[in-house]
């Protein structure tokens, strides 16, 4: 006989759940235990577990739609079985017949006015602030009792949103309880082995030290009306279930035979389908529970001996963020959201540089760096395409006349850029005089506002640090900026033959509001003849 499943209530307070997927389509078998479906309540996207063997025949809430409690979710039955007298023209179940209609409304009724009742009871019996009941909840569509199996947390334990509270015996299988609230376990009306039907009051969670003395077992919590039944549902034998008591503590080791392995539906499925014994997994959820990442990170050991998990502690340390780094964060943010980035890259050849940067550096008064090359490289060039000198505005794109080169240099906060004035008028051996003077004032922290202000473009160099190619994100108000890698040995082709050559990756980040793609290349171009040809800068 066809089986119809209703939408659970899988937390406390759920009224209604959302179907965010389906598990199983239509046609396909579904083994106890399988995973249905996901429903969103209103406090997490929990796995909705099928207490049924058959066919999955009908499909009653699609995915994203929205139903109450107890509405039609599916039908499971034999392959082939007609269900059409289950449902009515609308999809939905229909109603037993007349005196079980009547009775249900009967019934109603008077749950109704219990509910009046229970609800006048509990606005004179008001809950302290932050104080919140957890009632036996509805873990199955047929559930009306539950046995607590295993209390995982004890009176006066903290309790966050998420945690496991505690193991719940239903009519058709033991299931994990989580809490939806955080505070402190404060009572636990429902001791391991009891059993209470759904709605009793299983714990209290709320601030640590509130009072909690006068709510009783008996505190009234919302009473639902009896639903019509809505189909002939197939009854099952509860399942007897033998409760074992389980410490709080996270489980270090795997479980043994004689040990009661917790794990999640969806694990426990994807176990069965890898041929995985949960015997030899380690669990690294609350209390040692296995969960889905377990499964997919479990590696067989060799020879048979057990595989080894690290089990460690998950910490935070809070830095509070300085003045500095907002700043950075805000500027950054501004211009990487603002301005329509986009990114040109090309090698250099530094053969030349190289030898010209040793000729120079051979005079014992005078050390340049290639960095001083790259900055005074991209000043000249800078003068031959002044749109790539610019400023964007709403309403006019601003093109600098004079050239002022900031250079990024990494302090223990975070970024700054220090600016060379005029950089175009300056010497290698003055440029790199200004750049160490700067840098060392900046990471001092005595460099001057003034100092850092005004640029029209910027270099940000790392190949210092072996990085190769990296993107930056430019330097507002600046139109564009200049990444700079190491040099790296690498067979190239010259004169028709292959060598050992050595190259430098630079990559030019441009504001496309004010540099086109052929503005920007043009550019490389300019600053690859200055650089492959260094003698050029000097005229």
């Amino acid at each position: 006989m066809a089986t119809v499943i209703t939408m659970p209530r899988l937390s406390d307070t759920m009224e209604e759940g959302t179907v965010a997927s389906w598990l199983k389509n239509v046609g396909d078998t579904v083994a106890e235990g399988d995973i249905l479906a996901e429903i969103e309540t209103d406090k997490a996207t929990m796995e909705f577990e099928s207490f049924h063997e058959g066919t999955l025949l009908h499909i009653g809430i699609q995915e994203g739609e929205t139903a109450n409690v107890d509405a039609l979710l599916a039908i499971i039955g034999e392959e082939g079985e007609d269900i059409s007298s289950l449902l009515n023209t609308d999809g939905s179940a229909k109603d037993k017949n007349d005196s079980n209609e009547n009775e249900s409304s009967e019934s109603s009724d008077e749950a109704t006015e219990d509910s009046d009742t229970s609800n006048d009871d509990k606005t004179s019996n008001s809950l302290p602030d932050g104080v919140t009941i957890i009632t036996m909840p509805r873990l199955s569509d047929t559930m009306e009792e539950g046995t607590v199996a295993t209390w995982l947390k004890k009176e006066g334990d903290a309790v966050e949103e998420g945690d496991i509270l505690a193991e719940i015996e239903t009519d058709k299988a033991t299931m994990e309880f989580e809490s939806f609230h955080t505070g402190t376990l404060l009572k636990i009306g429902i001791h391991e082995g009891e059993t209470a039907k759904v709605d009793a009051l299983l714990a209290i969670i709320g601030p640590e030290g509130t009072d909690v003395s006068g709510i009783s077992g008996n505190t009234p919590a919302k009473k639902e009306a009896p639903k019509k039944t809505e189909t002939p549902v197939k009854k099952e034998e509860p399942k007897k279930q033998e409760v074992k008591s389980t410490p709080s503590t996270k489980i270090a080791s795997k479980p043994n035979s004689d040990q009661r392995i917790f794990a999640s539906p969806l694990a426990k499925k994807m176990a069965e389908d890898k041929g995985i014994s949960l015997n030899q997994v380690q669990g690294t959820g609350e209390n040692g529970r296995i969960v889905k990442s377990d499964i997919e990170n479990y590696q067989p050991s060799a020879g048979g001996a057990q595989a080894y998990t690290p089990v460690g502690v998950e910490s935070f340390e809070e830095v509070k963020n300085s003045q500095m780094r907002k700043t950075i964060a805000k500027r950054l943010g501004e211009s990487k959201f603002s301005a329509p980035h986009y990114y040109l890259t090309i090698e250099l050849d530094m053969d030349s540089a190289i030898t010209s940067r040793a000729a120079i550096n051979s005079d014992p008064d005078v050390k340049i760096s290639y960095n001083d090359m790259i900055v005074k490289a991209c000043a000249m060039a800078l003068r031959k395409h002044p749109q790539v000198n610019s400023q964007w505005t709403d309403g006019v794109t601003k093109i600098a006349n004079h050239i002022h080169v900031g250079v990024a240099v990494a302090v223990d906060e975070g970024l700054l850029v220090p600016v060379l004035k005029f950089a175009d008028q300056m010497t290698f051996s003055q440029i790199g005089a200004n750049v160490k003077e700067l840098a060392g004032k900046a990471r001092n922290k005595k460099i001057t506002p003034a100092e850092m202000e005004g640029s029209t473009f910027t270099v940000s160099n790392l190949g210092m640090f072996g990085i190769k190619e990296f993107t930056s994100i430019i330097n507002a108000p600046n139109s564009a900026i200049l990444s700079v890698g190491a040099i790296i040995q690498k067979p190239v082709v010259k004169n028709g033959a292959l060598a050992v050559g050595n190259i430098m990756t630079v990559t030019l980040a441009c504001d496309h509001r004010t540099v086109d793609g052929a503005t920007g290349a043009k550019f490389l171009q300019t600053l690859r003849n200055y650089i492959e040809n260094p003698v050029t800068m000097f005229v």
